[in-house]
């Protein structure tokens, strides 16, 4: 078996990236992007080490926004849009940590699917 070698991460510089927030009634998922869609960053409250109901409060969700623009901070990032999708609590808190670490928001939108029409609806119960 041939040792293949290790490419070396490149360090990304970067002013403008994308925040992408699913925040649910069970956690808060971040994912940063360039606006060409490439993952940077990701964080989850269960990777900060909360679990259970803990996981979807609006204080993890703050922890992870700070985390993440701590690690913003060192690629260069100054501003920053973000999509919020779910009914979650931490999407108010996880914007504010974002603008309280430094960071400038640009842009705030809601991206949470609404269904139309929905699917079908059950057949009527036969009693």
């Amino acid at each position: 078996m041939a040792y293949k070698k290790k490419t070396k991460k490149q360090k990304r510089n970067v002013d403008t990236v994308i925040a992408h927030v699913q925040s649910s009634f069970n956690n808060t998922l971040v994912a940063i992007t360039t606006p060409e869609g490439d993952v940077l960053l990701r964080g989850s409250a269960g990777k900060l080490g909360f679990k259970g109901a803990r996981k979807g409060t609006p204080f993890a969700a703050g922890q992870i926004g700070a985390g993440l623009a701590k690690e913003m901070q060192a690629m260069g990032v100054k501003t920053v849009e973000v999509n919020l999708q779910g009914p979650g609590a931490g999407r108010d808190s996880l914007v504010r940590s974002l603008h309280s670490a430094g960071l400038e928001v640009s842009l705030i939108r809601d991206v949470t699917p609404l269904p139309h029409n929905g699917c079908r609806a059950p057949k009527k119960r036969r009693v």
